[in-house]
């Protein structure tokens, strides 16, 4: 078995499902010890699963249930890391995603506002959080997960949090490759994933939002040169390539995962 985070101290974020929930626990299976971070109690489970023994014999973990919009939920979970750890090694930004799906000029300001806190302000806080740790220790790996829809319909504010987290890691990989710390981003494409049990967007998509939704989902796939929409698997092997030593000599890089489609 591939044991690249063995002696790794890993924060995950958004680790309760999806594609989090899928970094966590490749992490654990690769010797990680793990911080999984999540407002959602859902997190315990992932935290259970990671503890059962059965595929992570050597893994240890610990869950945060912290709002990571928030500065304050950012620095618990650092605070908690440290704490039981005594450092960090790897921070996987991954909290973030779309929560209302039609034309920009449909979306309410505050609307607009809570996209922006939910796709860019975890990102910025954990860094902001992260960084005294890593610079103290002069070493460390940040992964922000980005996305495709940088260059995409019906989801402006969301385009542009994720424009926001590619400049910051551009310039954060800039500030601190002299403190021994690498930044890069994994802009996901399309991503098939189990239906969320905790759902961005509580509400029934009306019927115009579901014709809006689907002019996302038909523009992903035509704009992908696969023609289709990725497996979790294959967004987290990106991720997980990234946060590790193999990729030593790679900082301040965006790298598209969307079957070509460069976002």
């Amino acid at each position: 078995m591939n044991m690249r985070f063995k002696d790794k101290v890993v924060i995950v974020t958004g680790a309760a499902q999806g594609i989090g929930r899928g970094v966590a626990l490749e992490a654990a299976r690769e010797g990680a010890s793990l911080v999984l971070a999540d407002r959602s109690p859902l997190v315990l489970e992932v935290l259970a699963e990671v503890q059962s023994g059965r595929d992570f014999p050597a893994a240890l973990a610990i869950a945060c249930e912290v709002d990571l919009e928030t500065h304050a939920g950012a620095r618990e979970m650092v605070c908690a890391a440290i704490a039981a750890f005594g450092r960090v090694d790897v921070l996987v930004n991954n909290v973030g995603g779309t929560i209302w799906a039609k034309p920009y000029q449909e979306y309410e300001a505050e609307q607009i506002e809570a996209e922006i806190r939910r796709s860019l302000f975890p990102t910025m806080w954990c860094c902001h959080a992260v960084l005294p740790a890593m610079i103290e220790q002069q070493r460390g790996v940040i992964v922000n997960v980005s996305s495709i829809a940088t260059r995409g319909i019906y989801r402006i504010p969301y385009s542009a949090a994720k424009g926001g987290v590619n400049a910051m890691t551009a310039s954060l990989a800039l500030e601190h490759a002299q403190d021994g710390i690498r930044v890069n981003a994994v802009a996901t494409g399309g991503t098939e994933a189990p239906p969320r049990k905790v759902p961005r967007n509580p509400k029934p998509l009306s019927e115009q939002e579901q014709v809006w939704y689907q002019g996302i989902v038909d523009q992903t796939i035509a704009s992908s040169l696969m023609h289709r929409y990725g497996t979790i698997s294959e967004q987290v092997r990106a991720i997980l390539f990234l946060a590790s030593d193999e990729a030593s000599y790679i900082t301040g890089t965006v790298l598209p995962v969307g079957g070509g489609d460069q976002g």
